[in-house]
């Protein structure tokens, strides 16, 4: 809002009051299109919350019947987590994800490591970025690396079954067989059918660590 000045007779210049007379037109239009803005991100935030909360649900029922102790289902249930824990959200986050396994396959490590820190670094908060990257670190040998990818796993999908075997089996490896069992363990709660859990933790509770079954 601009004042306005005038001359005035002997005095100079005084204040044209007139021009301080509010814009109420500009401030209805502003008003107006400030609540448009704020209902259009609470009905994404809504929506978002929606479609997460639909998620979990569909989550835990898979768990659920992940779990269960007899039937076959739990294969169907696995297969669905999996297809869910490999969705980021993004078309080009999927493109790295899909890049860095496609180079595990085909055992070219170092263009895995690459893809999966572009994609680690953009979507942080991704978990099968950091579980997919760990196991390319374990194939290389870098077991540090891989631990540390296994625990950002962890710490974003506490449930995640194969990043805790894999974790139990790194461990195996550097001898920590405590840890180890800890970790089959908590995997074999969350998922009972995995065979390579099972065997690695009867492994250690017979005390052969290390050796061929």
């Amino acid at each position: 809002m601009r004042f306005g000045w005038r001359p005035a007779r002997g005095l100079g210049y005084t204040c044209d009051m007139s021009a301080l007379r509010p814009d109420y037109h500009s401030i209805v239009t502003a008003f107006r299109q400030g609540v448009l803005t704020i209902f259009l991100v609470l009905t994404t935030a809504f929506a978002a919350f929606g479609q997460n909360a639909a998620r979990d649900a569909a989550l835990d029922e898979a768990f659920a019947r992940l779990a269960a102790p007899q039937g076959e289902g739990w294969r169907i249930a696995e297969a669905d987590i999996l297809r869910e824990w490999s969705r980021s959200g993004s078309a080009a986050m999927d493109v790295l994800l899909r890049r860095g396994e496609q180079a595990l396959d085909r055992g070219d490590i170092p263009a895995a490591i690459g893809h999966l820190t572009a994609l680690t670094d953009h979507a942080p908060d991704f978990a099968a970025g950091w579980h997919t990257r760990a196991a390319a670190f374990a194939l290389s040998g870098q077991v540090g690396p891989a631990i540390s990818d296994l625990a950002r796993t962890l710490e974003l999908e506490p449930r995640h079954f194969a990043a805790l075997t894999q974790l139990g089996a790194l461990l195996e490896d550097i001898g920590d067989p405590k840890a180890a069992q800890a970790a089959y363990r908590e995997s074999l709660r969350i998922h009972p059918h995995q065979q390579e859990a099972i065997d690695g933790l009867a492994r250690l509770e017979r005390g052969d660590q290390g050796t061929d079954i």
